[in-house]
């Protein structure tokens, strides 16, 4: 009654079902490793958020690579701004997806290094791309700001490539070594997001808050793909059980023709 396990179908459909079985295993750890390691950035992003603030340069400094446990980290800086050498990061969005500008503002600090603060996002509302934007103007004089460390911006990190012959005081990237270069200056590694003082008017648009990843969602799909792993052996069974009771209904109703009286 089983021989039919042996035909072609049978043998392709079982092949199949074995290689099925153990590539969704695969897939379900697979999510589970991604959901390990958001759930492990979210954590590291909480304490960082957390995390009582310090002064920047207890935790970055010239040629300095801000680490996953820095980033986001809120510090403090004393200095001034230095509009003259104020720049704009092109093709950024806000929170409504609108495309403009982010401010890249020097701020000088009280031992003449710089650190690049990130005053936040304006509109593109201007005649042209190849015209500086208004910016409006931070705060004059010696002040305090704050704001959360963030790691140098490259290519390989952000997908963001590089371009050259940008228009003047416009850049593709947040880089505190590209941006030494250009200020001939010792420029703390990384930059801050501004989160204090607040600008006049709120604009620039500071940015908005990390939100934590959705890890649920990957702990989910291993969930999910681990049930299809185990529906497959049972859906085989099944289809098995079925071709098994369809043949032997078949080979009854053959027995039953050929053992009925012929009709008189």
């Amino acid at each position: 009654m089983y021989r039919f396990l042996l035909s072609r179908q049978w043998v392709i459909l079982t092949l199949v079902a074995l290689l099925l079985i153990p590539t969704m295993i695969r897939l379900g750890i697979w999510q589970m490793h991604r959901y390990d390691e958001r759930s492990a950035r979210n954590h590291l992003v909480a304490d960082a958020l957390s995390a009582k603030p310090v002064p920047v340069q207890e935790l970055t400094a010239p040629g300095h690579t801000v680490t996953t446990e820095e980033r986001y980290r809120t510090v403090t800086a004393q200095g001034r701004f230095d509009t003259d050498d104020e720049v704009v990061v092109r093709r950024r969005t806000n929170s409504d997806d609108k495309v403009g500008y982010h401010v890249l503002t020097p701020f000088v600090l009280k031992d003449g290094r710089v650190l690049l603060v990130n005053r936040g996002w304006i509109p593109a509302d201007g005649v042209s791309q190849t015209e500086f934007p208004k910016v409006p103007a931070p705060p004059s004089g010696e002040l305090t700001v704050k704001g959360r460390l963030m790691p140098d911006e490259t290519t390989e990190a952000s997908g963001i490539k590089n371009l050259e012959g940008l228009p003047d005081r416009q850049i593709m990237l947040i880089n505190s070594e590209l941006e030494a270069e250009r200020l001939g200056a010792e420029v703390l590694g990384g930059y801050i997001a501004q989160t204090a003082p607040a600008p006049k008017g709120d604009t620039p648009e500071q940015l908005g808050e990390p939100g934590d990843e959705n890890a649920a969602l990957n702990y989910a799909y291993a969930v999910q793909w681990w049930l299809f792993a185990l529906g497959v052996p049972v859906g085989w069974v099944i289809l098995v059980r079925r071709e098994v009771r369809d043949r032997r209904e078949q080979a009854d109703e053959e027995s039953a023709t050929e053992t009925a009286p012929a009709a008189v």
